[in-house]
């Protein structure tokens, strides 16, 4: 089954060109975002930063890249990502992937619910050519137009 981001993904969860002072506020950010989508309460931004000052910056998965998440707890509502660009990256504190530009919010209600949004997610990340296009968004709207493409379902398929 191919899962369309674009419909995980609220206009009112993605933020472009944003400011943060350091990786909490980033994170926030992101937290923030999962909020207003419905996706979280505010609870889960504090669990997620808990979660990065207890275990380091395991988050920072590639170069400029963090996905930003916890544990599944009462304060996820339902599964959803928030996107969030920064005008200027931040650092958090990991050896070889700072700074980050780019946080994905991930939400789970499940240890299970989240698979078919990450694999989806994964495709998305390594359509280098996408993935620079969505950096470069100016808008929820592009970032949503940009996921919605049909070369990048069609880079999904090929992956799944």
């Amino acid at each position: 089954m191919t899962v369309n981001l674009a419909h995980d993904l609220d206009a009112a969860s993605i933020r472009t060109h944003a400011v943060a002072a350091d990786w909490r506020a980033a994170i926030t950010l992101a937290g923030d975002a999962l909020a207003a989508g419905g996706v979280t309460t505010d609870v889960y931004t504090a669990e997620m930063i808990a979660a990065v000052e207890k275990l380091g910056p395991y988050i920072v998965i590639a170069p400029g890249l963090a996905i930003a998440h916890s544990r599944p707890s009462p304060a996820v509502l339902r599964a959803g990502l928030s996107w969030v660009t920064l005008e200027t990256p931040v650092s958090f504190g990991h050896k070889k992937n700072d700074p980050v530009s780019l946080i994905v919010g991930l939400a789970a209600p499940d240890h299970d619910g989240h698979l078919e949004m990450m694999q989806a997610l994964a495709g998305v990340l390594m359509n280098t050519e996408q993935l620079a296009a969505l950096k470069n968004a100016d808008s929820p709207a592009e970032v949503l137009a940009l996921m919605s493409t049909p070369e990048l379902t069609a880079e999904r398929k090929a992956h799944s």
